[in-house]
């Protein structure tokens, strides 16, 4: 077949590989940028100059590697507001160790963050059960009424809602004087987005929840604009960023995923695509974990797949690190407890 010969012979795609590093407090600190050596750089430099990723470098430390990178390159990447990772500061690890890190050791790369939790108890494990069970009745469309019994029993997840009423300029023009006001007023779909991230929100004593609610919102935005640039309908997008939600629940409650969803009631394509990486939604998560994972052909294969370009996919993953840290940020301003 000669479009496949065709295919075979040509070379790598120019793609941005970003890897979010904690730092010594194992908090997202800043992230990592390597522009695979395909002997296309300069391909990057319109992406370096593009607004979306001037605003991700002027509000957050971006470092990137220069082993390899084009004179032409590392100028305008700098310009942009990168810098480079000083030698001997990142270490990256599999799991965290028991001896403090070097002194010299300012960043900590790898999926240390993502190991299984121990299945929490307690105020935890009731709150988690709550936020999921919330999650669940919006995702059927539940009576608003039922939503508001399931949200006065934590107190916690109250306040986070009026919260985010009032930081979204939502209740500025009126008194809030129910839950069920703020529901009506934040919307179902808004309110689904938040509960899915309320899931994964900072809580005390787990060391890597900050950097698993980073990934994971990257994750499900990075597969809702792939799912829209893709042309997949606003359903599916919607699927798409659920999907990327609900893939690391089994890390986050410490259980198999099919354990985790059993009780969810969620559409069998949903399902397919979490449990099996079947159809679109599948392909997406595929794309995101090999990303993530800095998988370059597996990447390329699925952007192949999608009908999406290296350079688009590369934008696409610079906003969602952009939205990532409005998330985190928002996180930080009231953990849970």
């Amino acid at each position: 077949m000669p479009s496949e010969v065709a295919m075979s012979v040509l070379p790598p795609a120019p793609l941005l590989s970003v890897d979010l590093l904690s730092d010594r407090n194992r908090t997202p600190a800043a992230l990592l940028l390597e522009f695979s050596n395909s002997g296309a750089d300069d391909a990057f430099i319109p992406l370096a100059q593009h607004e979306d990723f001037r605003a991700l470098a002027g509000r957050f430390p971006c470092r990137f590697t220069t082993g390899g990178m084009s004179p032409s390159l590392e100028p305008a990447v700098v310009e942009a507001g990168c810098r480079p990772v000083p030698a001997g500061s990142l270490a990256r690890i599999d799991r965290l160790p028991e001896e403090p890190f070097p002194p010299e050791i300012d960043w900590i790369a790898g999926p240390w963050y993502m190991a299984p939790r121990a299945k929490p108890a307690g105020s935890q494990a009731a709150s988690r059960a709550l936020a999921l069970q919330l999650v669940q009745l919006v995702s059927t469309d539940a009576d608003t009424h039922e939503i508001e019994a399931v949200l006065r029993r934590d107190p916690t997840l109250s306040y986070h809602l009026l919260r985010l009423v009032n930081s979204l300029g939502m209740g500025m023009s009126r008194q809030i004087t129910s839950f069920s006001q703020a529901i009506l007023i934040l919307g179902r779909a808004q309110l689904r987005r938040w509960l899915n991230l309320m899931l994964f929100s900072a809580r005390s004593g787990d060391e890597g929840s900050a950097m698993l609610l980073a990934r994971v919102a990257v994750r499900a935005r990075l597969m809702e604009l792939a799912a829209k640039a893709s042309g997949l309908d606003k359903s599916n997008q919607e699927s798409a960023f659920m999907a990327g939600m609900f893939s690391l629940l089994g890390v986050l409650f410490g259980m198999p995923l099919e354990e985790v969803l059993r009780p969810l009631r969620i559409s069998e394509t949903l399902l397919g695509a979490l449990l099996r990486r079947e159809g679109d939604i599948g392909r997406l998560l595929t794309l995101a974990e090999a990303a993530e994972g800095r998988d370059l052909p597996a990447v390329e294969a699925c952007l192949q797949g999608l009908h999406l370009a290296a350079a688009e996919f590369n934008l696409l993953n610079v906003q969602a690190h952009n939205w990532m840290l409005d998330v985190v940020r928002e996180s930080a301003g009231g953990q849970h407890a």
